[in-house]
C-alpha cells in the first residue's frame, strides 16, 4: 500500500541519519568522560577505548529510543510542512491511521531496545566494573607514578617519588607513609631500587630516615639508615567486592527482589514500554507552524523526551527507596503517560476542541 510504504521509507531514512548523529555525539561525550576518569586514576589508560565502547553499547537502548522518537517527529513535521498530511487527511487517512505504519516500522527497533535493556545493558556494565576492579587491584608497584601521591591497594600506604626518576626500576626522593597497627611510620629516602628476593619484589631505600609515631602515647622515634629494604606485595588481597545492581542480570534482579534490584528491573522493563509510549506521543504532539519552521517540533520533542526520562528516573528512585512498587511504577507512571498520549492522539484524530466538548456537555445536560 502506498500509504504504508511511503511513510516507512521516510522513517527509515530519518531514523538512519538520526542514529548516526546521536552515536557520534555520544561516543565523543563518552570519550571525553572516560579520558577524565583515566586522568583521575579510576580507569586504566590502556582500557579507555574498551570502557568507552562498553559504555556506548550499554546506552544503545536509550540512543535507539531517542532516534526513533526524533525520526517520527521529523518525518511528520516534514509531511505537515509539505502539505502531505493534508492530502492524506483528505484521502480518508486520519492521524490515528499513521500509527499502523509507524508501528510496523518500529517493532524491530523496539524488540532490539528490549534485548539491549534486558541483556546487553547489564553485560556492558559488568565488563566496565571488571575492568575498573582489575585496575584498582593492580600491584602496589604498578600504582607508583612519578610526581603523584599514590595510595596502595589496601589503603595502608601512600607513596610519592620525584618526577626526575633515574630509570623504570629506580627512583629518587621517595616519601612513604605507612599505617601500621598502633603506629604511623613516615619514611623518606634519597634513592630507591627495585629488587627481587625469593620471587618477591622489594624496594631498597638508601640514605634516608624513618619516623615512627605511637598512636596511643604520641611518642616518636627517629631512625636514620643507609640501607632499608621494604617489601611490596605484588598480589594484594582482593577481598569482597560489592557488585552494582546495574551489573546484575535481569534474572538475578528478579530472584533477589531488594528495593534497589526491583528499581533496576523496573527501569529495564520500562525502556521498551517508553519507546512505545513515545511513538504515540510523537503523533500527538507534532504540529508544524509554517512561520516557526520545522525545528520547533524537534525542540519540543527533545524537551518531551528529557521530561519523560526524568520521570522514569524519579520513579526508579521511588522504587529504590521503597515508596512505590514496580507495578505502580510501570502501570502508574508509564501507564499514565500512555493514557495521556493516547487521549491527545484521539483528540487530534477526531479534531475535538475543548470548546466543542463543553458545548456538547451543556446540550446533554
Amino acid at each position: 500500500m502506498l500509504f504504508d510504504s511511503s511513510i516507512r521509507k521516510e522513517l527509515g531514512r530519518s531514523f538512519g541519519a538520526t542514529l548516526v548523529v546521536l552515536i557520534t555525539v555520544v561516543m565523543t561525550m563518552m570519550l571525553i568522560r572516560t579520558l577524565g576518569q583515566a586522568t583521575k586514576g579510576n580507569v586504566s589508560p590502556s582500557d579507555v577505548m574498551l570502557v568507552m565502547g562498553f559504555t556506548v553499547l550499554g546506552q544503545m537502548s536509550t540512543i535507539l529510543t531517542l532516534s526513533l522518537f526524533v525520526a517520527v517527529v521529523g518525518t511528520l513535521s516534514r509531511m505537515y510542512k509539505d502539505s502531505e498530511m493534508a492530502i492524506w487527511f483528505a484521502s480518508g487517512q486520519g492521524l490515528a491511521s499513521h500509527l499502523r505504519p509507524v508501528l510496523r516500522f518500529s517493532w524491530p527497533i523496539v524488540a532490539a531496545i528490549a534485548v539491549l535493556a534486558l541483556l546487553v545493558w547489564p553485560w556492558s556494565n559488568q565488563q566496565i566494573q571488571e575492568l575498573r576492579a582489575q585496575f584498582e587491584q593492580r600491584s602496589d608497584i604498578e600504582r607508583i607514578a612519578p610526581g603523584e601521591f599514590q595510595e596502595s591497594s589496601d589503603g595502608s600506604r601512600v607513596i610519592f617519588i620525584d618526577k626526575d626518576s633515574i630509570a623504570q626500576e629506580a627512583a629518587s626522593n621517595i616519601f612513604l607513609v605507612e599505617q601500621r597497627p598502633g603506629r604511623e611510620v613516615v619514611t623518606s629516602a634519597k634513592n630507591a631500587q627495585l629488587q627481587s628476593l625469593n620471587d618477591v619484589r622489594h624496594v631498597v631505600l638508601t640514605e634516608g630516615q624513618r619516623v615512627e609515631t605511637d598512636a596511643q602515647t604520641q611518642q616518636t622515634k627517629l631512625v636514620h639508615f643507609d640501607t632499608y629494604t621494604l617489601r611490596l606485595e605484588d598480589s594484594p588481597g582482593g577481598g569482597h567486592r560489592r557488585v552494582n545492581a546495574r551489573a546484575l542480570t535481569t534474572q538475578t534482579l528478579l530472584q533477589s527482589p531488594t528495593p534497589v534490584n526491583v528499581a533496576e528491573a523496573g527501569w529495564r522493563f520500562g525502556l521498551p514500554l517508553a519507546a512505545l509510549n513515545l511513538l504515540v506521543l510523537a503523533l500527538a504532539i507534532t504540529v508544524v507552524n509554517p512561520r516557526a519552521g520545522q525545528s520547533v517540533s524537534i525542540v519540543v520533542a527533545l524537551l518531551a523526551f528529557v521530561i519523560y526520562y526524568n520521570l522514569m528516573s524519579v520513579g526508579q528512585s521511588w522504587v529504590a527507596s521503597g515508596s512505590i512498587s514496580m507495578a505502580t511504577y510501570l502501570f502508574g507512571i508509564l501507564g499514565s503517560i500512555f493514557a495521556i498520549s493516547a487521549l491527545g492522539l484521539a483528540i487530534r484524530h477526531h479534531r475535538w476542541h475543548i470548546k466543542d466538548l463543553w458545548q456538547r456537555r451543556g446540550v446533554q445536560a
